[in-house]
């Protein structure tokens, strides 16, 4: 396949890497930097499951450069989307398919606004990884899953085309009928952990057991629960007992990607991990006390990024 990575960060580099270890032709969009390195070295991937590189390997800041592709694997910053999606369009023809693996709930919704929502496939990732140095990808979660579907719930050969791409990595791949489902339980998780991270600036390890805490994680994936189902998408009854039960089971290192930019003083993605979650529930009338309280704390901090 003719891949585009657009965002050669933590999830784009080590996936694109992957794919393009695999024989696939990928081209990487990245800023210097980043770029620089990677044109200069190659991509370097550090990995708990085996260290490689991609060298040579293309990288643009560009996309229109690159030509049609079949498929855009999607993944920058959520703050940086409708900028991405038109900066995609170029590269985006008859055949191409656009496969976002960013954080939140609205991103297929937004890029599809832009380059046709036709060419979106609902995809959804669980993995740590980030950029260690320009040019340089750490990977240290043991868990690098992948999951994607069409929104009409069908199992077509878009679906199989990348499910099969995947297979030979290594990375758990799996097709989902109920694509929406999945999004929705993947941010019950990702968002409580964003949040909590953020607020304690420690590990997972160090504020998941402790009750206090867990109770704020808790009750945070209780209102995500709550928004999913006011808007129709059934989870699993014990969507947030699972969710603790994979924090718990998760390495005791870890930190969520929003939290390691919270504590670099970098711009984060609190507007579409918990700011998002205060703004559905006032729309729907459901409550988010907790949700409103980890925003109210985190937005002056994300607020001086912006500057």
């Amino acid at each position: 396949m003719k891949i585009a990575v657009m965002g050669t960060g933590g999830v784009g580099g080590y996936y694109g890497g992957l794919l393009a270890q695999g024989g696939h032709d990928v081209t990487f969009v990245a800023r210097s930097p980043h770029l620089d390195a990677i044109r200069r070295d190659g991509l370097q991937i550090r990995s708990v499951h085996g260290d490689f590189a991609v060298s040579p390997a293309r990288a643009t800041d560009t996309p229109g450069e690159i030509g049609r592709v079949d498929l855009v694997l999607f993944c920058v910053k959520t703050y940086h989307t409708d900028q991405a999606a038109q900066a995609v369009k170029p590269i985006i023809g008859p055949e191409t398919t656009v496969v976002s693996l960013q954080n939140g709930i609205d991103a297929a919704e937004r890029i599809g606004a832009i380059v046709g929502l036709e060419r979106m496939l609902g995809g959804a990732t669980w993995i740590s990884s980030a950029v260690e140095a320009p040019g340089i990808i750490k990977q240290v979660s043991q868990f690098r899953r992948i999951v994607v579907g069409e929104f009409s719930g069908e199992l077509g050969p878009r679906v199989e085309a990348i499910t099969k791409a995947f297979q030979p990595t290594g990375v758990t791949i799996e097709a989902a009928q109920d694509i929406l489902k999945v999004l929705w339980t993947k941010f019950v998780f990702i968002a409580a952990i964003s949040g909590v991270g953020s607020l304690t600036r420690l590990p997972v390890g160090d504020y998941r057991a402790v009750p206090e805490t867990r109770a704020l994680l808790r009750n945070l994936m209780r209102e995500v629960e709550a928004i999913a189902g006011a808007r129709g998408v059934s989870l699993d009854t014990d969507v947030v007992e699972k969710s603790l039960d994979f924090i718990d089971s998760s390495a005791a290192q870890i930190k969520p990607s929003m939290q390691r930019d919270v504590e670099t003083g970098r711009r984060s993605e609190l507007e579409s991990m918990i700011g998002i979650i205060g703004r559905k529930g006032r729309e729907l009338g459901v409550p988010t006390p907790t949700a409103d309280l980890v925003y109210a704390a985190l937005l002056p901090g994300d607020l001086l990024t912006r500057l």
